[in-house]
C-alpha cells in the first residue's frame, strides 16, 4: 500500500501524533518531543517510500529501519500500529510490565522493528551492516536511519560515518531530525553543535536537506535520495521538537515527560 496523496499523508501523520500523546499519557512517562518531531518523516517513509509488508514483516527483500534514536519509540510505535503491525490498542500497553512495548524497541518482541536500539550513536553502525549485507547479497533493499542531531555528538556515529562513505553504500539513508533541542536543551549550548549540513558532507555524505515537518518537501528528499549513486545520503530534516502540541513545541522540557490530564485534553483538541 502505497499512499500518494499529500492530504491523506498528513492525515496520517496527525493520527500518529495522536498516537503518541496518547500512548505516552497512558504510561504516564515517555519521551514526546523528539517524537512528535520525526511523526512526518515515519510517516513518508512507512506510508510513502519504504518496501515492505506487514503481512511479512520478516521478508528478506524488505527496507530496514533503524531508528538510533530508540527513546523516540512512541513515533516508531505508532506508525507501526497504524501500518498495520499490531493492534493499536497494544499502545495501551507502552511501559507497562510484561508489554512488548517496552520504552525502547525490540526486535524480538516487535513485528516491523528491524532493530533494537536505545544506547545513542550506535544505529549507524548497524545500518551499516544492512546495507553491507544487502550489497554483498545483491538484495537490492534499501536501509534507512533516523538519529538524533543531538544525538550525533556521540563519537561513534562520525566513525560509522566514514564506514558508510568508504564502501559507497548508496542504499543507504541517514536522516537527522534536526529539531535543534536535546534533553539539556539546546544543541549549539551544550556542545557547540552546528553545520549539520557541512559535516555530513566533509564525510563523503550526498545532503539533502529538507523540512522535515512538511510531507512533500520529504517524498522528494527520499527520491533524490534514491536516484543518489557511489556514495550514501544524509537527509538533514529541520523539525520543531513537540510539533502540533502548541505548548510542547520547541520547549526541551517536553523531552521526556508525560502530559497531565489538562495538558492531555489541550493536546488532543489541538490534534483534532
Amino acid at each position: 500500500m502505497k499512499v500518494t496523496d499529500i492530504g491523506d499523508l498528513e492525515i496520517i501523520a496527525k493520527d500518529i501524533r495522536r498516537n503518541i500523546v496518547k500512548t505516552v499519557y497512558n504510561a504516564k512517562s515517555g519521551h514526546p518531543g523528539g517524537s512528535l518531531s520525526c511523526a512526518d518523516i515515519l510517516t513518508v517513509l512507512y506510508f510513502n517510500q519504504m518496501n515492505i509488508n506487514p503481512q511479512d514483516p520478516k521478508a528478506e527483500g524488505r527496507d530496514r529501519f533503524v531508528l538510533s534514536k530508540g527513546h523516540c519509540s512512541p513515533a516508531l510505535y505508532s506508525t507501526l500500529a497504524k501500518r498495520g503491525y499490531f493492534d493499536e490498542k497494544e499502545l495501551d500497553t507502552f511501559r507497562k510490565i510484561g508489554s512488548n512495548l517496552q520504552g525502547h524497541p525490540d526486535m524480538n518482541k516487535i513485528p516491523g522493528v528491524d532493530m533494537t536500539s536505545g544506547s545513542l550513536g550506535q544505529g549507524l553502525s548497524v545500518a551499516n551492516g544492512m546495507a553491507l549485507s544487502s550489497k554483498m547479497g545483491s538484495m537490492g533493499y534499501r536501509v534507512y536511519c533516523l538519529l538524533g542531531d543531538g544525538e550525533i555528538e556521540e563519537g561513534q556515529v562520525w566513525e560509522a560515518a566514514m564506514t558508510s562513505a568508504k564502501y559507497k553504500l548508496d542504499n543507504l539513508c541517514v536522516i537527522v531530525d534536526n529539531n535543534n533541542l536535546q534533553i539539556d536543551g539546546n544543541i549549539k549550548d551544550v556542545k557547540g553543535l552546528n553545520k549539520i549540513e557541512e559535516k555530513f558532507e566533509s564525510f563523503g555524505f550526498k545532503v539533502i536537506p529538507v523540512d522535515g515537518n512538511n510531507i512533500e518537501q520529504l517524498i522528494d528528499g527520499f527520491e533524490r535520495a534514491k536516484m543518489t549513486k557511489g556514495m550514501p545520503t544524509a537527509i538533514i530534516a529541520r523539525t520543531v521538537k513537540g510539533k502540533g502540541v502548541s505548548f510542547m513545541e520547541n520547549k526541551p522540557e517536553w523531552h521526556g515527560k508525560a502530559p497531565n490530564e489538562e495538558q492531555f485534553k489541550q493536546a488532543m483538541n489541538e490534534l483534532n
